[in-house]
């Protein structure tokens, strides 16, 4: 699969998904595919499970199946289907998907893949609020494809859990005097990532706003440019900054970035993409529609030092 030839775009509010499948036991006890869904952008490539795949009493967690050679690296395997804790019937030919995100590479056994569809974000709904509270949830939303929906994963959450990628937060952040404390607005479909994104700034002393996908967010910045008109203020006196997640339902991290700095007024905030998808192969994309930063997700420590340094740099003119 050259990944190179299918990406999207930036700014269509589109992604590519490549659907995959597990088994299950149906109700007369024949096998049943319940279909998930994960970003093109993430997948290096889809190579047929070793039938040596088992997990070891020793394994960091049930799901981790140890590792595999793949060609100049070694490659760790994780059961997807134990990782959220669902029944899988084996089958001869299963398969492994070989994905990339956040400098980390990693393979997922699910038993198979069915193809790649185009969909835009608009058609992806959100996971109910119940869902999306849950401790562990790892559902970022449905999409119909064809004649039944799809989850996609978040695969992020996974390689947290098995220690593949880190989080670290700063014990302490210097706050600095400010006439007005420096606002920003937080876009993310996640709720734990939005819960430790708003901790950390309001730790170095930012005021928050948080939503929780591109819409919501773009609607609250036309209501903020409404409001600054009405105030005879500039924009970047109510609000200072936009950090926002890439993948997210109704409107992306792309499309929304691409509208701020369509706008005459908003264009004058900074943006900054943060997202695991964020790597030397694709930040084109990001510059394509005017990101002034894109930083990966690990590095939350350094997150809002950054962040106010574009302040800075913009306020310098």
């Amino acid at each position: 699969m050259n990944q190179t030839s299918i990406l999207l775009e930036s700014g269509t509010n589109e992604l590519e998904i490549i659907e995959l499948y597990l088994l299950e036991p149906g109700p007369d006890g024949k096998p049943e595919p319940h279909y998930f869904g994960v970003n093109v952008a993430k997948v290096l490539e889809i190579i047929e499970a070793s039938d040596k795949l088992e997990p070891s009493a020793s394994s960091p967690h049930p799901s981790f199946l140890g590792v595999i050679p793949l060609r100049d690296m070694v490659l760790p395997v994780v059961d997807l289907s134990i990782w959220l804790g669902v029944s899988r019937v084996p089958t001869a030919h299963e398969t492994v998907i070989v994905t990339e995100f956040n400098g980390v590479r990693s393979g997922f056994l699910v038993s198979g893949v069915t193809m790649i569809h185009r969909v835009g974000w608009a058609e992806v709904e959100p996971p109910s609020r119940m869902l999306a509270d849950l401790p562990g949830n790892c559902i970022t939303g449905t999409v119909r494809l064809g004649e039944h929906f799809a989850l996609l994963l978040d695969l992020e959450r996974a390689l947290v859990e098995l220690g593949a990628v880190t989080i670290d937060l700063p014990d302490h952040v210097e706050q600095k005097d400010e006439e007005r404390p420096l606002r920003v607005l937080l876009v993310d479909d996640s709720t734990s990532v939005r819960f430790l994104l708003k901790r950390n700034f309001e730790s170095a002393g930012f005021e928050v706003e948080a939503k929780g996908n591109g819409e919501d967010a773009w609607n609250f910045l036309v209501d903020l440019k409404a409001e600054a008109a009405s105030r005879k203020t500039p924009i970047t006196g109510l609000l200072d900054a936009v950090i926002s997640d890439v993948e997210m339902p109704r409107m992306d991290g792309y499309t929304l970035t691409r509208n701020i700095k369509a706008d005459s007024e908003l264009s004058r905030l900074p943006v900054v993409l943060f997202s695991s998808l964020i790597s030397p192969a694709l930040l084109h994309k990001g510059q394509s529609v005017g990101a002034d930063a894109q930083i990966t997700k690990p590095e939350f420590g350094g997150l809002t030092t950054q962040v106010r340094e574009i302040i800075e740099k913009r306020r310098a003119g």
